[in-house]
């Protein structure tokens, strides 16, 4: 298994070996030796969540409160979507960048985003189907959102895939709104939070 970090830093690209025959194929989508040699600490999953999108479906931007926050591993079982990474961290060095990357069922990536990122994808196809394995459980309440079309982002949608928002995330504020509110994770509780989990997993 390949792993790249992207631009944004605690965002990581998981690129599995695949092994085709007349049957099909296999992979494994997920190796927590590589995972935890990447990241630093094991991905402790609280929850699994799997969502279906029609083409055009843009979901996000998505965060927690940190702490605890929520990492998750992201995997699309079939279709295609843009998956993007937002650094919200505020006092981070790259606060406000963004990474983006394609997840599908040819290349069956996994997109990893650690705590205090923010989340987000738009469905390329119809019948997307994304798993996220979650080191957190929802907790209402502790969960926000910023608008994913705020121009202050800049994120890369296509512009020949016209987005389809939930009420919610048509109404998220913006990047300056939220952090204007105070609502956005602080860079240094993030730091303190990595720094948890690694040395719980040296113990």
């Amino acid at each position: 298994m390949e792993v790249h970090q992207l631009a944004v830093p605690g965002a990581w690209l998981f690129r599995p070996q695949q092994f085709p025959d007349e049957r099909g194929r296999f992979l494994e989508w997920f190796k927590s030796d590589v995972f935890t040699a990447a990241v630093g600490h094991p991905l402790t999953v609280a929850q699994a969540n799997h969502s279906v999108s029609g083409r055009g479906v843009l979901r996000g931007v998505h965060y927690a409160d940190v702490p605890p926050g929520q990492g998750k591993y992201v995997y699309c079982t079939r279709g295609a979507v843009l998956d993007v990474a937002v650094d919200l961290r505020v006092g981070s060095p790259t606060f406000g960048v963004s990474a983006a990357v394609r997840l599908d069922d040819e290349d069956r990536c996994g997109l990893y985003l650690a705590e205090g990122l923010g989340h987000a994808f738009l469905a390329l196809a119809d019948q997307s189907n994304v798993a996220y394995l979650c080191s957190t459980p929802f907790t209402p309440g502790a969960e926000h959102g910023i608008h994913p079309t705020d121009p202050e982002l800049g994120l890369p949608w296509p512009a020949d895939v016209p987005p389809r928002l939930s009420a919610k995330d048509a109404a998220a504020p913006t990047l300056a709104e939220a952090q204007l509110a105070g609502s956005l994770p602080r860079y240094e509780d993030c730091l303190a939070r990595y720094a948890e989990l690694r040395s719980g997993a040296r113990r």
